[in-house]
């Protein structure tokens, strides 16, 4: 009898738990919808059902969701998802913002960040098919053409790269976070590249000493500290046989591995020079939240997107 009372009396509290819970729970509204997103039906559908609940004020809470402690988690969520992609505001953002967003966004889902496990786990429609992948990269590939370049612009660029590869050194200053500009990069090898067709812009990753070891060694997860990438980026050029080339020079960004001196910043330094002039960009140190929040989906790879091609090892 004593047994059964005890018993009784801890679920009593259980339930009392529960039901304060329940009243704790945060709210959580739908604003109205400023801006929506004029999508392709294909396209739409596969947001709507991948995306809509965490990226816009159209959210579709199911009665599970609404369950405390787990509506905590959902509203947490929800309000984060909304600040970094909101398809109901989606006007607020430029053609080229709008264009650069999809971009990202299917790069996270392709590197399987988005959506979130914990949330398919229980919303099994929200599940991405590969189908669905390419839904997505045939509509970004019709938005964004590639345009014949003529003549002129063409011999413009390479006279611009001629005349950056003689930029002094000495003139570029450091970044706001005290990073030296790092004019070796230019001796580099090439580890990769990258083609934004959504811009019209290409990025080849070049890597130091250190990183081509590291690759040649397969230890790149995580890189050895004294790694350095640089990333440089043109606008792309176009020739009437279809050959792409480097255009005008954009920026040149480095990630260097450093454990210890940047622990602060997830174990990597982080800096970008723009421009011709190579003008430090940011105003403050605080610019480096800005790199760590695009690279943090690559967390697994060591918050580095491009995978290195394959370099064999140097043979004496």
């Amino acid at each position: 009898m004593i047994r059964r009372r005890k018993w009784i009396v801890i679920l009593c509290l259980v339930m009392a738990v529960f039901v304060a819970m329940q009243l704790a729970t945060p709210s959580l509204s739908n604003p109205p919808v400023t801006g929506r997103a004029a999508f392709p039906d294909d396209v739409e559908m596969v947001l709507r059902r991948a995306c809509y609940d965490c990226h816009s004020n159209e959210t579709d809470l199911k009665w599970f969701d609404k369950i405390a402690p787990a509506s905590w988690l959902v509203s947490s969520h929800i309000k984060e998802g909304r600040q970094s992609l909101n398809f109901s505001e989606w006007n607020k953002l430029s053609p080229a913002q709008q264009k650069a967003t999809l971009f990202f966004s299917l790069n996270i889902i392709l590197a399987g960040e988005m959506p979130l496990n914990s949330y398919t786990v229980v919303h099994n429609d929200a599940k991405i098919s590969p189908e669905d992948v390419s839904v997505l990269k045939n509509y970004l590939i019709g938005i964004s053409p590639r345009m014949l370049t003529d003549t002129a612009s063409i011999q413009k660029a390479n006279s611009q790269f001629e005349s950056l590869n003689e930029q002094p050194a000495l003139s570029v200053k450091a970044a706001p976070n005290g990073i030296d500009f790092l004019p070796a990069y230019k001796e580099w090898i090439p580890v990769s590249t990258t083609d934004r067709f959504d811009n019209g812009t290409m990025r080849v990753i070049l890597g130091n000493p250190v990183a081509l070891k590291a690759i040649s060694e397969g230890k790149i997860n995580p890189w050895p500290d004294g790694t350095v990438f640089a990333k440089v980026a043109w606008k792309q050029l176009m020739d009437s046989t279809g050959m792409i080339q480097p255009g005008e020079f954009i920026q040149v960004e480095f990630m260097i591995k450093d454990g210890t001196k940047y622990s602060t910043t997830k174990g990597w330094g982080w800096a970008r020079w723009k421009g011709m002039d190579l003008v430090p960009y940011g105003k403050d140190a605080v610019f480096t939240a800005e790199c760590i929040s695009c690279h943090k989906p690559m967390k697994e790879n060591d918050f580095v997107f491009t995978m290195p091609l394959h370099i064999k090892p140097v043979r004496p």
